[in-house]
């Protein structure tokens, strides 16, 4: 019946053909104006073997567009692994006609052009519809290799397939090893090199057993975090993913052709029920990755304070890291997740560049409908069938029970079975951790509750097991609806499913859990230098920690923040392939937009909510299409990395042994001021201080820059020259910056920027000073 029915679609289109309602040569001639990609998806597959699947593909456009050739031309992709279906330059019409037929399940426009991972690039301004823009000039980064140093990867995600993708690049020197449930056929042109190391790990946890463990002895992931980062910096197109109908589109990565090497040091301990990555795992693991010729290198990971600094061996991130710099690669990393508290942030090292989290402009409002008819709305990922009015209760002794009352989150569980079941309960937490949201659900699910509402410091949401209704609020609003229990003699409540908010009004903000400056390890180097979405995030994972069996999961966290920068920094490396990672973390740094894309204030979460400063963003929310052309740049070469180890009082004997031959330091040693960041933090202002900074020119090379000072408050600050002149034989120019504090007291930081303008290219670094007249170790500021 399919292929008759199939065989009379064909002589229907030839009829068309012949009467010319739609000529075919017509539509060749004007296809460049009149087509664009649409995605056809057709369902499970229908055979193994994906080279018969893309055939398929071929001759089902074969059939609409009435020749082989034409077929060929309008693929762009087949997707051929996890499902059957494929992407094509189509007319709307013809788009039509390919829904009609019964074996395709749906058409839709390919929002490869409208959406990015879940709506991270769209809001980053980097959609695939310009076609001037970063991601189509660099022909989305095809020839760098993001090296990935993570949990491992699940090779058989649809994020990581190669269709139309072209040969290796030729500095590619790695290649795939084998192991459990792992070889070197799951590598492809888009996952060309995946590697594991666990030596130190089972050296420091003998009790390991390999054998019975969950996690696989080999590049496959078992968590799924790898994977989940993977996808964000250079997951490769994959159309129609959505949370449940929330936080939906097609999914990719920053720089979806570039190329991803994965490097698992990180093990899932079964005993302990945790991942954990030896430091000299890591170290090796960047070792091969630099040997392999990666361009960029992607580290989710770090740890806590206090920090070993620089060149402490112990610190495998920072000496890999400084290795990797002076090969010419980019090092990427996580600044942590121990927000909002001060001095938090890890992977401090200069030559590495440290990515703070925000939130996109999304939101997930869920109506939450008192019995007095007051709605309030919460924040939840819940997609489950409305809650109909049912009662309401917090968990309190009414005055007249001998019996125990919790109303605390994380004590819900001593609450008797018949205080919560058939209910919706109130809880009320002070934590900052996710767990207090998961673990309250929990609760109030085993005693037979029907949902719970927390109150606790606004935060971001993720969803809770089985779908289970779990609803955030912040203090003020969960005190509104306890008042509305207390004086209801029967309060009720109704919740219904959540909805997705995507643009303004809905604010960006750094996200809570986002470590903060100052750095802990060097005062004077500011830290975090840039920020970027890594709040709800939807991406690929094992499909073990899956929501569904398509192996997408959304998760938050600087983890994955800071994949976004990785594939910015592929970005420009495509485009700019002489640049100096220096010169690249610049280039991001001094055209980062210090409010969010559509000129609203961006706020930092914590307790109290603020505005966002240095310490919290670096440079600001990265803008890509700016840093493509940022006009100046703040460089850097092992020169500089060895004035500033020497500015630190680190041992010569220390640094010689960092940097691979003997060092001197001058004396007086050099000032760690002069350090050409493209930043100024001065943490210990008394007398007046004078730093120089040197800029080179990448713009166009007769160029003139005036400067503007927006200086801190009390502080005051002036720059000779005030002019910067660039030409054929002036690339780069230094400039001196005076400061002076009018304070007469220790104060905290105060903030400001100064910027070179051209009228074309502004580019702007943070000044972060904090007068201190009086060393003082008991100054909370």
């Amino acid at each position: 019946m399919r292929n008759y029915r199939t065989s009379i679609l064909v002589v229907l289109i030839l009829v068309t053909i012949l009467n010319g309602q739609s000529s075919f040569l017509a539509r060749v001639g004007a296809e460049s104006e009149r087509s664009k990609v649409y995605v056809v998806y057709l369902g499970e597959k229908q055979h193994d073997d994906p080279e018969f699947v893309t055939e398929s593909h071929h001759r089902l456009l074969w059939s609409l567009l009435g020749s082989k050739e034409d077929a060929h031309d309008s693929m762009v992709h087949s997707y051929r692994h996890g499902f059957s279906g494929f992407a094509a330059k189509l007319t709307n019409s013809q788009a039509k006609k390919l829904a009609e037929l019964p074996e395709v399940v749906h058409v839709t426009p390919d929002s490869f052009y409208e959406l990015a991972t879940t709506r991270t690039w769209d809001y980053l301004g980097l959609s695939a519809a310009n076609p001037k823009n970063l991601l189509n000039v660099t022909n989305m980064g095809e020839e760098v290799i993001i090296g990935v140093v993570d949990t491992g990867v699940w090779p058989e995600s649809q994020v990581f397939n190669d269709n139309g993708m072209g040969p290796v690049p030729s500095h590619w020197k790695g290649d795939c090893e084998s192991g459990e449930m792992f070889n070197s056929s799951h590598c492809n042109k888009k996952l060309i090199g995946a590697k594991y190391f666990i030596s130190a790990f089972l050296a420091k946890y003998e009790s390991f057993n390999a054998t019975a463990s969950l996690d696989f002895i080999s590049p496959r992931d078992y968590d799924g975090h790898g994977t989940h980062v993977a996808t964000i910096a250079s997951g490769s197109v994959f159309p129609s993913i959505s949370y449940k109908g929330l936080a939906g589109g097609t999914v990719r990565g920053g720089a979806p052709r570039a190329r991803i090497a994965m490097y698992k040091a990180c093990w899932y301990h079964d005993d302990l029920e945790i991942n954990t990555c030896s430091s000299a795992d890591v170290l090796k693991a960047m070792d091969e990755a630099i040997h392999d010729g990666v361009d960029v290198l992607s580290l989710s990971l770090g740890s806590n304070v206090p920090i070993y600094p620089e060149t402490d061996f112990r610190n495998g991130i920072a000496t890999g890291a400084f290795h990797a710099v002076l090969k010419g690669i980019t090092v990427v990393c996580s600044g942590g997740n121990a927000g909002p508290e001060a001095q938090t942030v890890s992977n401090t090292a200069p030559w590495i560049l440290t990515v703070a989290a925000t939130t996109l402009d999304r939101s997930f409002p869920t109506p939450i409908t008192l019995g007095n008819n007051k709605v309030i709305l919460g924040q939840a990922l819940y997609t489950g069938p409305e809650v109909g009015f049912t009662s309401l209760v917090y968990p309190e002794n009414p005055g007249n029970s001998n019996e125990s009352f919790y109303g605390t989150c994380e004590l819900l569980l001593y609450n008797s079975n018949r205080t919560m079941e058939g209910k919706v309960v109130l809880c009320f937490t002070t934590s900052l951790l996710s767990s207090s949201v998961s673990n309250a659900a929990r609760y109030v699910k085993r005693a037979g509750g029907l949902g719970v509402i927390i109150a606790r410091h606004p935060s971001f949401v993720r969803p809770c097991l089985d779908d289970f209704p779990c609803i955030t609020v912040d203090y003020e609003l969960g005190t509104n609806i306890l008042l509305y229990i207390r004086s209801s003699g029967a309060p009720v409540v109704k919740i219904q499913p959540s909805k997705t908010l995507v643009g303004q009004p809905v604010g960006t903000k750094v996200a809570s859990f986002s470590s903060r400056g100052p750095n802990s390890v060097a005062a004077a180097i500011l830290k975090p230098d840039i920020a970027a979405p890594g709040v709800s995030i939807l991406a690929a994972t094992a499909t073990n920690r899956t929501f569904n069996d398509r192996g997408f999961i959304m998760l938050s966290g600087t983890s994955m923040a800071a994949p976004v920068i990785s594939g910015v920094v592929a970005l420009l490396k495509a485009k700019h392939r002489d640049w100096s990672p220096a010169a690249i973390r610049s280039a991001i740094v001094t055209t980062a937009w210090r409010t969010d894309p559509f000129g609203q204030q961006i706020f930092a979460n914590g307790s109290p909510r603020k505005l966002a400063d240095p310490f919290d963003y670096g440079g600001g929310l990265v803008n890509p299409e700016k840093a493509s052309n940022p006009g100046l740049v703040y460089d850097l070469g092992l020169e500089d990395y060895v004035l500033y180890m020497c500015s630190q009082g680190y041992t010569e004997s220390s640094i010689s042994q960092l940097v691979g031959k003997g060092t001197v330091c001058s004396n007086p040693r050099p000032s760690v001021l002069d350090f050409n960041l493209p930043s100024i933090t001065i943490p210990n202002l008394k007398e007046e201080v004078t730093l120089t900074r040197i800029l080179t020119n990448v713009g166009p090379v007769n160029s003139v820059y005036k400067v503007v000072v927006e200086p801190p408050f009390g502080v005051q600050v002036t720059v000779a020259p005030e002019t910067l002149v660039f030409n054929s034989t002036t690339k780069r120019v230094s400039f001196k910056v005076k400061v002076s504090t009018t304070h007469k007291i220790n104060t905290g930081y105060y903030f400001g920027s100064l910027t070179w303008s051209d009228s074309v290219h502004n580019v702007t670094i943070p000044l972060s000073v904090r007068t201190q007249i009086l060393q003082d170790y008991y100054d909370e500021n």
